[in-house]
Order: C-alpha cells, then sequence, then structure tokens
C-alpha cells in the first residue's frame, strides 16, 4: 500500500489506496457529495433516493474486481477518510492509448475547501504519470461552477466534447476537460 504525506496545504493529511474497510465511508462522501454538488441540477428526488448502504456495496464490488481502477482516499490525522478519488484508462472512444480519466473525485462535504481535493488530485496526476499516461481527462457537469473552477485551477481545459446522460428523468449535460499530465498550467486570469 502506497501511503504519503501531503504537502502545507493540507496539513496532516494523507492520500493512501482504498480499502474494503473504506467502502462505507466512500460511499456516505460520494453520496453526500452528489446531494451538495448537483443539489438544482440533478433532480431532487434522484438525489434524495441516493443510498450510501447500496453504493458501499456496489464500490466493494468495483474494488473487488481484478484489473480495475485505482482507489484513492484521502485520510485525517484521526485516521477519518475524508475523500475519494478513482482514476484508470481513459473510456472514451475517441481516446488517445495514454490518456487516463478521473472517474470520480469527491471529498467530505464539511471538508470541501480545506485542499483536500488539491491532494486527490495531485496524487491522481503524479500516479497517472508515473503509470505512463501522458494526458488526464474528466468528465464534469457543465452547470456545476464550482467543480469547473477547481479544475480550471488545476490546469485543466474544456476540450468541446459534451455528452448528456439521464437522471431521475432529466438530461443532464457533461462537458470533458483534459489536461496534460506534469505540472499543471494555471489559466492567468484564474485567481486562488
Amino acid at each position: 500500500m502506497i501511503t504519503r504525506t501531503i504537502p502545507a496545504y493540507a496539513p496532516g493529511v494523507r492520500v493512501r489506496d482504498m480499502t474494503l474497510a473504506d467502502c462505507a465511508a466512500v460511499a456516505e462522501i460520494r453520496v453526500r457529495g452528489w446531494q451538495r454538488a448537483y443539489a438544482g441540477l440533478i433532480p431532487s428526488a434522484y438525489l434524495n433516493a441516493m443510498d450510501p448502504a447500496q453504493d458501499a456495496e456496489r464500490r466493494r464490488t468495483y474494488l473487488m474486481a481484478e484489473g480495475g481502477p485505482v482507489n484513492l482516499v484521502t485520510e485525517a490525522p484521526d485516521a477519518e477518510v475524508t475523500g475519494w478519488a478513482c482514476y484508470g484508462p481513459c473510456r472514451d472512444g475517441d481516446a488517445r492509448p495514454a490518456s487516463a480519466e478521473l472517474y470520480a473525485i469527491y471529498v467530505r462535504p464539511d471538508r470541501v475547501g480545506a485542499g483536500i481535493g488539491r491532494s486527490l488530485l495531485g496524487e491522481v496526476t503524479a500516479r497517472a504519470l508515473s503509470a505512463g499516461f501522458d494526458e488526464i481527462t474528466l468528465w464534469v457537469l457543465k452547470e456545476n461552477v464550482r467543480a469547473r473552477h477547481f479544475y480550471d485551477r488545476a490546469g485543466f481545459r474544456a476540450d468541446g466534447a459534451e455528452e448528456t446522460f439521464e437522471a431521475g428523468g432529466a438530461l443532464v449535460l457533461e462537458v470533458r476537460y483534459v489536461r496534460p499530465l506534469g505540472p499543471p498550467t494555471p489559466s492567468p486570469d484564474i485567481h486562488s
């Protein structure tokens, strides 16, 4: 298991590989993250029906699959899991062979803004680069301004690709972001 201590922007936080024991905490983070981040963007009936126990079972199944994606968690000094990220090869039909994809990244809603997301994203990009990937992609809801700003600051750029998915009877639009791996290239017009 790889464990690293994160730089000063998230004091005391560590990033490590996810284990089966983390599945319930990760499911809680994912479900509460969806409910907070997508309120007003995805129908509330869909968000309210999300069940952390069912999601935890899915996380266990995914985590045990051989050759599955890489799952990472952040851990606070008291060993509480505070964030989760998952990545692997890019699944897009037009992806280059050396493209990774960030499938998911979520932080406990009460810890958003504490550097945990940056910690996870930094570890994902470092590991993807070490694994031989030369770029990383992700999909984000077009109307999720906060997340898009986070990715902009991390050097990601929308590449013009869009797709929709169905959630609770509504079509939700996503845009694709791409970033070459290596040091981020922040936009000069975006301030932290």
